[in-house]
Formats: C-alpha cells, structure tokens, sequence
C-alpha cells in the first residue's frame, strides 16, 4: 500500500472536535470531518445512557443523509452528576457552578459512539467513573481563565490542563476525551473499516 492510498479517507467524522480526529489518527484511520447539526437538548427525564446513544445515532444519520460516499462515525459524550446532565458552560458562574457541584467526588462520563453505512448501523456505550480532588474557587477560577472549560461537558478536560484535578478513573480514558478507542476499533474492524492504515487484522472472534 502507498503512503497516498493510506491517507485516503475511509470515514466521515461527524464532529468538529478536535480530540476525536487526534483520537482517529492515533489508530491510524484517515477520515474527512463533517459535523452534525442536530438539536443536543435532552428529552424530558431522559436517561443519561439514552441521551448519549440517542445523539450519537441521530448525529450519525443526519450526516448520513447527507453524505454516503464513506461510513459515518458520530458520538457524544455527557458528564453526569447526581443524575444532572452537565453540559457545555456558557459563562464563569456556569463553570464554577459545574466544578464545584464535581469537587471531592466521583462522577460519571457516558460516551456513546455510532457508526453509519447502507451496510452497517452499530450503537454501543461506555461508561466511566472520574473522580475530582477538592477543588478551590481559586483553582476553578483560574482554569477557567486558561479558556480550556470552554466547550467542554462538565467544563474540564481530563487530557488537559483538567488532568491535575482527577485522582483516579474506573473505566476508559479514552472514552472520557470522547471517543473510547477499544470499542471504536473493534466496531469499526466489524464494519470492515480498516484500522491502523490498514495494517491490523480483520479482528476474529475466539470462542471460549
């Protein structure tokens, strides 16, 4: 295979975000970006697993329609505390009042992940348990300032500068950034969709 066939896009990324193409070309899968504009508002006493999944297909099938030359990857990723879903912080009030509501505690990140074809619709969800040192309105303040809250579920970013707030995670870590790398790769070998540049094999189910 030539260096100009591996960099040929075999995916259409629907979202803007900047830690889910890294993620992509960390495991070798060149792709094209395409966000999806859909409504992310949560339906009335939605589940957070539900909210995420629903979003992600929805992402999924609206770039979809609009593009079928290549697959279609979408996901989404909430931070969830108390059963409140934290979303994106429009102002400093907005991200303090999310950091502080995860100082000193544990919380869940829930990232589902869609992958779209003629040939294949797959789903799947991960979950992972982050937990927060005890956070000052000094320090929060001061993240705030360094802009990374800013867009950003929960309002931190755990492969950033947010990193020195988090003591431990249960799960994926990859997930928390926003796209869980084992269970994408796996799916997207299911879909026949090569990973890294075409070079791993075809993953083979072993029977127990």
């Amino acid at each position: 295979m030539t260096k100009q066939e591996e960099k040929k896009p075999v995916l259409r990324l629907a979202s803007a975000s900047p830690r889910r193409r890294q993620l992509l070309e960390l495991i070798g899968v060149p792709h094209v970006v395409t966000p999806a504009d859909i409504d992310e508002s949560p339906q009335p006493d939605e589940p957070p697993n539900d909210y995420v999944l629903r979003l992600a297909r929805e992402k999924a099938e609206a770039v979809w329609a609009l593009h079928t030359d290549l697959p279609v990857l979408a996901a989404d990723t909430t931070v969830v505390i108390d059963d409140e879903i934290l979303g994106k912080p429009e102002s400093e009030a907005d991200a303090h009042s999310m950091l502080g509501k995860l100082s000193g505690r544990d919380h869940m990140v829930h990232t589902a992940v869609a992958i779209w074809s003629d040939e294949h619709q797959m789903l799947f969800h991960t979950s992972t348990q982050v937990c927060f040192a005890t956070l000052s309105s000094e320090e929060i303040h001061a993240y705030w300032e360094s802009g990374e809250p800013r867009g950003k579920a929960g309002a931190y970013a755990i492969q950033g500068l947010g990193a020195v707030f988090v003591t431990g995670i249960s799960g994926t870590y990859t997930g928390v950034m926003g796209l869980p790398l084992f269970e994408t790769a796996h799916l997207l070998r299911q879909a026949g969709i090569p990973v890294w540049g075409g070079t791993l094999p075809a993953r083979v189910e072993v029977a127990e």
